[in-house]
């Protein structure tokens, strides 16, 4: 794949998409991102979900309860399920708000190209709306982030983000980037609340979205959620997620249960006072479900 390749795959995109903003037409909010292009604000993971059946009536379930955006990645395995799932549906592509993330083994300036266009053809899709460096790794760090801005002009892909990054790495990516990160997916939770982080990210015009916005069930039995929630009439988990609604952080609730996946798109009829969220703000005790992404960084220097 080489720059001319793409340049000539930019003139394309443009000649059969030309259009306008996404219509998501859903519940949940709409994010403008630093490039111009509007995302839900409240997404569907789909992290460890896996086999045609069960992704198939996530996503339907989740289309119906008022989701736009799919959240996948090269890692999850499952990017033709989720394809196959968004396809059956028939439904516009302008409704949809597609993500996928490239995998550390594929980073690098060829093989990101590669890979994507491999994520395209599994999602049976022309272009992704957000494509993502999954993990940051010290190997290929810069010529994986050139790979996403020249995938971005040739227009498969609407806006370009990063996954995992910590202030560092954002800092060490603007010594060399010609284009910054819009969106920063990362681990965020009440007991992981990243204040430092999200402020830098808001500070430099990136929308944090949150992965394990429930901290996989680790939070969902404290005292000070199911008090919070009683007085609300909502579950814990629905504070939670209203907690990040209200913190102006995307999130991506993960659930292959129906009535869960309604539950979780169920948090727009309240509002949690101020100190309801200083209350949630404090049960941060720094505890994370998933891999620090420093010592990733770290352990991929010997890739």
């Amino acid at each position: 794949m080489t720059v001319g390749t793409l340049q000539y795959e930019a003139f394309l995109f443009e000649f059969n998409n030309y259009g306008g903003e996404i219509n998501v037409n859903s519940t949940t909010n709409l994010l403008t991102l630093a490039d111009g292009q509007q995302m839900p604000q409240e997404g569907f993971g789909l992290y460890k979900v896996t086999g045609q059946v069960t992704i198939s009536a996530a996503i339907t379930n989740a289309y119906q309860a008022g989701y736009r955006l799919f959240d996948t990645a090269q890692l999850y395995q499952n990017e033709a399920e989720v394809g196959q799932a968004l396809a059956d549906m028939r439904v516009p592509r302008a409704e949809l708000f597609v993500t996928t993330k490239v995998a550390e083994e594929n980073q690098g300036y060829q093989q990101t190209i590669a890979s994507v266009k491999d994520s395209l053809h599994k999602l049976q899709l022309d272009y992704v709306n957000l494509l993502m460096i999954h993990w940051p790794i010290e190997r290929a760090f810069f010529d994986s982030w050139q790979a996403l801005i020249d995938l971005k002009k040739a227009g498969l892909t609407k806006s370009i983000g990063v996954s995992n990054f910590q202030m560092i790495h954002l800092q060490y990516l603007a010594t060399q980037a010609s284009e910054m990160p819009v969106v920063n997916q990362i681990e965020r939770h009440p007991r992981l609340n990243q204040a430092p982080l999200v402020k830098f990210d808001r500070d430099h015009q990136i929308v944090t979205q949150a992965w394990s916005p429930l901290g996989r069930g680790t939070i969902l039995a404290n005292p000070v959620l199911a008090e919070i929630g009683a007085r609300h009439h909502k579950s814990p988990a629905q504070v939670v997620l209203r907690w990040h609604l209200q913190s102006g952080v995307a999130f991506i609730p993960k659930s292959v249960h129906q009535a869960r996946i309604k539950q979780n798109m169920e948090i727009y009829d309240f509002e949690l006072s101020a100190d309801e969220m200083a209350k949630i703000d404090g049960l941060n005790d720094f505890h994370r479900t998933g891999k620090e992404p420093a010592l990733v960084y770290e352990y991929n220097k010997k890739w």
